[in-house]
């Protein structure tokens, strides 16, 4: 897959394919479009690939919104990847992108710099400055500019359209179960273990510990977890999502505790995949308390498939 941060693409990746939108989580509806845009691509002797924006628009757009994301940009390119899309553009969004009218965008970006040839978008799909452009400009610019619109139905499961943010309220709820189905995978977090105060040593369970960085915070608490170490080193583990109130702190921090790990991992990166929620964070009257507790969550945490 070859990644581009422009719209400069070699000429064997124009005329192609695109499905343009945030793909943030790369969901199941996600991979449904993928699947299909890249079998009609494969029919017509097309290349297929995916236009994304970094940082996501509404992130962009509201600069409070700090932590929002379900994937990391790294997380979407390693999907992209595995999905067997032919080629990635990652725009950044920035002012001057965010200024160009609608009319622009389809003359200059999708049809000269792209030569686009299939466009995949959803129906609520909006684009160029203020929002102005949708699927009914689109469809009436499809002769002048030499392209075809297909619109994306969402997927629909047991009543509720899978979407990025039916998601994301799933995970701010703790209902990780629900989320992972509708990703079709676990929901995972990504990152390099830093060095903390080492609480979890002090009370006899020794914990990595991790920033959340821009992904969407969980409902706080303990949840069980399966954790990717390397490719060859696969554990389960328990997690604590919260601000450790026990000990008067105010810093969000992700802890992980691995069953039958014992190697320092400090700087190491690792994968911290979310199984189920056990129970909501709560404030002890005293670490002896804290521990009766935390031998309870781990009992649970070690039955949770």
């Amino acid at each position: 897959m070859k990644i581009y941060k422009n719209f400069n693409i070699k000429n064997k990746f124009k005329n192609s394919a695109i499905a343009i939108g945030n793909f943030d989580g790369f969901h199941l509806g996600h991979q449904r479009v993928i699947r299909q845009g890249r079998e009609i691509a494969k029919r017509k002797k097309i290349k297929f690939g995916l236009l994304v924006f970094q940082p996501l628009p509404v992130m962009f757009f509201n600069k409070r919104l700090k932590n929002y994301r379900i994937d990391s940009l790294q997380q979407k390119i390693n999907s992209s990847k595995k999905r067997g899309i032919d080629f990635l553009i990652i725009k950044k969004f920035d002012k001057n992108f965010s200024r160009i009218n609608a009319e622009d965008f389809i003359k200059n970006i999708l049809y000269k710099k792209l030569k686009t040839k299939l466009l995949f978008i959803s129906k609520n799909f909006r684009f160029g400055k203020n929002r102005t452009g949708d699927i009914n400009l689109l469809k009436k610019r499809e002769k002048l500019f030499k392209y075809k619109t297909n619109t994306i139905t969402p997927l629909n499961r047991k009543g509720s359209i899978i979407s990025s943010t039916l998601i994301r309220k799933n995970i701010t709820k703790g209902k990780i179960i629900n989320a992972n189905k509708m990703l079709g995978r676990l929901w995972t977090i990504e990152g390099k273990v830093q060095r903390g105060e080492k609480r979890g040593r002090q009370i006899g369970f020794p914990t990595c510990n991790l920033n959340l960085g821009n992904h969407i915070i969980p409902k706080l608490g303990v949840y069980s977890a399966r954790i990717i170490v390397d490719k060859k080193t696969k554990k389960k583990g328990i997690v604590n999502i919260g601000y450790r109130p026990t000990f008067g702190k105010k810093e969000l921090l992700l802890e992980v505790h691995i069953f039958g790990l014992k190697k320092n991992l400090y700087d190491k990166s690792i994968k911290i995949m979310l199984t189920q929620f056990i129970r909501k964070e709560k404030k002890f009257k005293n670490i002896d308390e804290l521990k009766k507790q935390v031998k309870i969550d781990l009992l649970k945490a070690k039955k949770i498939k």
